[in-house]
């Protein structure tokens, strides 16, 4: 093979290289957009197909205008549930909330239900809780092993009886890649270290195993001295 067979052989090589590496910088930028946007989209386009039968048509832009009006419907239902919240936090509005519930309360399988998908919104979406607004870090599986938890509240009713009378934390213990699935456990609260870090950051260290870490330098030095301390 001659030189300039070589240097041809090396010069192709170098540009499919960069030709591979230019398609995978674009793609992961391509990548969130698209995806994104595509989320959005359909989450706009649902709820607007939901709104629409049951709104009068006078009020749909596009009953009057020569082309669709996108994210109508979601206007519509953030409207909507901003003045239910404005009529429940009144007087007229608790009681006949509470009359509401009573009514569900007395309904065998739907109370179960209505109970238990009431106390999963209160936690998510409550303005005054602080349900799986910290995380930490526990000694799990293994002495000398830690894992990202999501810290809960302190115990209370009937599990607080049962548990020892030293303080105890309750935690949720993500599974990665998706944290939607875990445990649930109890733990001495000294037993837990608080990171500095947001639930949205703890969330992408676990759905990426470890690959996204938290962004500051100042969170990792965070982490990096409450290990060494427990250790």
């Amino acid at each position: 093979m001659t030189s300039a067979q070589r240097l041809g052989g090396a010069f192709h090589r170098s540009l499919a290289a960069r030709l591979r590496s230019w398609f995978f910088t674009g793609l992961v930028i391509f990548g969130p957009v698209a995806v994104t946007a595509y989320i959005a989209w359909w989450f706009i386009d649902t709820v607007d197909n939901w709104v629409k039968p049951i709104v009068p048509s006078v009020i749909w832009p596009d009953s009057y205008l020569s082309f669709h009006v996108p994210g109508f419907g979601v206007v519509i239902v953030v409207i909507g549930l901003t003045l239910l919240g404005f009529f429940a936090a009144n007087l007229a509005g608790r009681t006949l909330v509470a009359m509401g519930e009573a009514m569900v309360d007395r309904t065998p399988l739907v109370r179960g239900i209505y109970k238990g998908v009431k106390q999963i919104f209160e936690t998510l979406f409550s303005q005054s809780g602080a349900h799986f607004r910290k995380v930490g870090l526990v000694e799990f599986p293994a002495k000398g092993s830690w894992s990202v938890v999501f810290i809960s509240a302190e115990p209370a009713g009937v599990v607080a009886d049962a548990l020892p009378a030293n303080g105890m934390t309750s935690v949720f213990l993500p599974c990665t890649p998706n944290p939607t699935t875990g445990f649930y456990f109890f733990v001495p609260t000294a037993d837990v270290i608080e990171l500095p870090i947001t639930p949205e950051d703890a969330a992408k260290l676990i759905m990426s195993a470890g690959l996204i870490q938290p962004e500051t330098q100042a969170t990792l030095a965070a982490l990096a001295d409450a290990a060494r301390k427990r250790a």
